[in-house]
C-alpha cells in the first residue's frame, strides 16, 4: 500500500491517492522517534508547523535526523476529521504498523507527542498499544515526553512546547494503563 519518495536524506511512505501518510522525516544514523496523532499536510520540503517544532527539537537534543510516526495515518488537517470509531480503516493500521516497524529497529527514542487528541477517537489508544507491542527484545526504545504532562495525564504536542521545556522518560505502560486499556506485558 505505501509508496516511498527517498530524493536525498528524506524518507516518506504514503498512500498513492496521498490519504494517508505512514512516515516523513530527513534520515540520520540517530534520528529522533516521533509519535502524533495523525498526519496533516506536510510533506518533503514543506513542512507544517508542528513539523517544523519536531526538527527543531531533534536538532536541539543532538540527534542527527528525525522522523515523524503517527498512531493513525489519515491524513487530516484536523484529528476531529479522522474515520470516525466505526469508520477505522484496518488496511491503513497494518500498513502503518509495518511502516514503524521498519524505521524503529535497533536502539530508538520515542517522543511520545500526540497531546489530548488522543481522546478524539476511541481506537486511538488500541493503535498505541499496537505500536508499543512492536517493540520486540532486540529493539531498545528510551520512550521520552518533553514538557510536563497535560493535566489529563497525555504528553504535550510538539506545537504547544516552549523551548526551555525539560526532556523526562515516558512510562507507555503505565499511561495506557491509566488510560483505561488493559495492556498485558
Amino acid at each position: 500500500m505505501p509508496q516511498n519518495e527517498s530524493n536525498s536524506n528524506w524518507v516518506y511512505e504514503n498512500t498513492p491517492d496521498n490519504q494517508a501518510r505512514f512516515v516523513l522525516g530527513e534520515q540520520g544514523t540517530n534520528p529522533l522517534i516521533c509519535i502524533g496523532v495523525n498526519p496533516s499536510t506536510a510533506e518533503p520540503g514543506n513542512l507544517d508547523p508542528t513539523l517544523k517544532s519536531v526538527k527543531r527539537w531533534a536538532v536541539k537534543l543532538g540527534f542527527d535526523g528525525w522522523i515523524m510516526l503517527n498512531l493513525y495515518p489519515q491524513r487530516s488537517t484536523n484529528p476531529k476529521g479522522l474515520h470516525g470509531d466505526n469508520e477505522f480503516n484496518y488496511a491503513y493500521h497494518a500498513a502503518n504498523l509495518t511502516a514503524i516497524g521498519r524505521h524503529t529497529t535497533g536502539t530508538r527514542t520515542v517522543w511520545a507527542a500526540w497531546g489530548n487528541l488522543i481522546i478524539t477517537r476511541k481506537y486511538l489508544l488500541r493503535c498505541l498499544d499496537d505500536i508499543t507491542r512492536l517493540q520486540d527484545p532486540g529493539m531498545l526504545w528510551r520512550w521520552i515526553h518533553i514538557g510536563p504532562l497535560s493535566k489529563s495525564g497525555h504528553p504535550h504536542h510538539p506545537l504547544y512546547l516552549p523551548n526551555i521545556s525539560s526532556v523526562t522518560d515516558f512510562n507507555r505502560n503505565q499511561y495506557l494503563q491509566t488510560h483505561n486499556l488493559d495492556v498485558k506485558k
